[in-house]
């Protein structure tokens, strides 16, 4: 059996992708964004079918986000592309595919294979009942 598709987020430009009021709270907006993500892990995103793992990169005033049950945080100690582009490079016999629309970072993970898929790809918002 193979691994399932490794979904890399880029916490803080997919948080900043929307105007929401995000850099009142940054670790806030960045729980939402965890807890909105937990249903990809089953669903996939628009490039990646389900079931997928999925990896939310922190960086910043975000750090201390914690994993939750479907959605791994990884807490940068620097910088979060830099820290993508490592994840990214250790697993370099699975199919990645990173989530952000920061060029640089596209250009970089692609030269090591991974995908790339803009932050609309994922949810933003948890359904609320």
């Amino acid at each position: 059996m193979t691994d399932p598709t490794l979904v890399v987020v880029d916490a803080a430009n997919v948080v900043g992708s929307v105007p929401d009021g995000w850099w009142r709270d940054r670790r806030a907006a960045t729980e939402r964004l965890r807890d909105a993500l937990a249903s990809t892990a089953t669903t996939g995103v628009t490039v990646a079918p389900g079931p997928v793992e999925i990896v939310l990169v922190v960086e910043g005033r975000a750090r201390g986000v914690e994993s939750s049950t479907t959605v791994r945080v990884i807490a940068s100690p620097g910088s979060g592309d830099d820290q993508i582009v490592e994840v990214v490079g250790k697993h370099p016999n699975r199919r990645r595919v990173v989530v952000t629309a920061d060029r640089g970072l596209r250009e970089r993970v692609q030269r090591l294979g991974a995908e790339v898929t803009g932050p609309s790809a994922v949810p933003r918002r948890v359904d609320r009942d």
